[in-house]
């Protein structure tokens, strides 16, 4: 850990020495574009130049020039696989083009494609300690160069020439201002492009761990929906034992009063036999009707779902316990409206136990996660409609209360009831103010069920 306090911390800190993040880079067809489109650039200015009478001075054949400017523009190909090293092979050709060519070194298209190669190193090096490394050792070089330029070579005696009409400032001369704009234009040049390409590598690092927050997110969410959905088959495979061992229990019962009372074979035990038996059949049919309503819901829904439920073992609540529901969310402060819009009590029972099940667990949220002070609940069943329908909607007046967020786990749940009886859901805040839960389910393969809740 570096100490933020001090300014070698700060700067550990932008260029990222301690993070191991590798930003990956290829050779694509954008790479070979931008050399190319760089070569046409340079050789066009090149030429222009060469035609203006700027390379007259030079003793350079053509074709050597050519060649440096092909093997600088064939540098950024590679820029993003091999940025170090292209950074490395930039300063060196640089160095070698400014001893030998110093008018085409100096031409603007090479010294964008320098630029560029350094800012390339920058923001594409695999390792930030490599990075300030080798980036730092150009930048020393690239002064050094300068310096001894202006110490040893003949830079000065070509500033005094370059600057001997020159009048000059009263307090800068000609050559110390030379010198001083040379240095700081290579200043703001080197450190640009180091600095730029490190924030563009920062960006890139931010992409990627927004992306991988993202992929953690979506992992974690299908992980909770498949626990919600291993739950809730497995409490129905509990409810499925219920209604086997309930249902086949009233069967065994009244099947052997039946058997009894014909056996005995007095008058008026015919008519108490043909009863038992009807009760068989009915407790037949209705366990039979919940056991397909318990294995639909199991399958997956994107499966087959032609023959929909609408069993449900008797001890689950029904439309019946629907008051003493409200009234124990009353009790808790919460101001609750009702109304049934319809033939509410000839719902089938699995259906009317869906409803109340919706209803519970959309008045539980409210009480978990709202600052609403008022609810309503409104059944409606319509029969004449062009698609018959039930419809249960249940909604508030508040706002979400910060710091209660919930799993999602019950609207997930709801949405799994309203699936398996091919339902219209709408969950989510109203245009105005206050959340709304609405579940409509389709009549048209609801069968009644005789015991309905009245």
């Amino acid at each position: 850990m570096h100490d933020d306090a001090g300014s070698p911390g700060r700067l550990a800190t932008f260029f990222a020495t301690d993070d191991d993040w590798e930003r990956k880079g290829s050779i694509g067809l954008g790479d070979w574009l931008v050399g190319a489109v760089v070569l046409v650039a340079s050789l066009i200015t090149l030429e222009l130049i060469r035609g203006v009478g700027t390379l007259d001075s030079s003793d350079a054949p053509t074709w050597v020039e050519w060649i440096a400017v092909i093997t600088g523009a064939a540098l950024l190909v590679f820029r993003r696989r091999f940025p170090l090293t292209i950074a490395l092979l930039a300063g060196l050709h640089m160095f070698v083009t400014g001893v030998w060519l110093p008018m085409v070194m100096g031409l603007l298209p090479m010294q964008i494609i320098y630029f560029v190669a350094f800012f390339a190193g920058a923001a594409w090096a695999r390792s930030r300690r490599d990075m300030v490394v080798v980036m730092g050792l150009i930048t020393l070089f690239m002064f050094a160069w300068l310096s001894w330029q202006y110490a040893v070579g003949s830079g000065i005696d070509e500033i005094r020439e370059s600057t001997a009409d020159a009048e000059g400032s009263a307090l800068v001369g000609p050559v110390t201002a030379y010198v001083l704009l040379t240095t700081l234009m290579n200043l703001l040049y080197f450190i640009g492009a180091i600095v730029g390409g490190q924030v563009a590598w920062r960006g890139a690092r931010q992409k990627a761990e927004l992306a991988a927050q993202a992929a953690t997110i979506a992992a974690q969410s299908g992980q909770l929906q498949r626990r919600a959905v291993i739950e809730e088959r497995l409490r129905i495979a509990r409810e499925l034992h219920d209604v086997v061992a309930h249902h086949v229990a009233v069967v065994g019962v009244q099947a052997a009063a039946g058997r009894k009372l014909l056996e005995r074979g007095r008058p008026g035990d015919i008519e108490g036999a043909t009863e038992a038996l009807g009760n068989v059949e009915a407790s037949a049919r209705e366990g039979v009707t919940q056991m397909r309503s318990l294995l639909g819901t199991l399958r997956d829904p994107a499966g087959d779902a032609d023959s929909e439920p609408d069993g449900v073992r008797s001890p689950e609540p029904r439309l019946a316990d629907l008051p003493a529901l409200l009234d124990e969310v009353r009790e808790s402060g919460l101001r609750v409206d009702y109304e049934a819009v319809g033939p509410v009590s000839d719902l089938p029972l699995p259906l009317a136990h869906s409803v109340y099940r919706i209803v519970q667990e959309a008045l539980a949220n409210v009480r978990r996660h709202s600052t609403a002070d008022r609810a309503q609940v409104v059944l409606r069943v319509d029969r004449t409609a062009a698609a018959p329908y039930a419809e249960v909607e249940i909604t508030d007046n508040g706002r979400p209360r910060h710091g209660t967020s919930g799993s999602g786990l019950g609207l997930l749940g709801v949405r799994e009831r309203a699936a398996v009886r091919k339902a219209e859901v709408d969950i989510g805040p109203r245009a105005v103010q206050g959340f709304r839960v609405r579940v409509r389910f389709p009549l048209d393969s609801a069968v009644p069920s005789a015991g309905a809740a009245r």
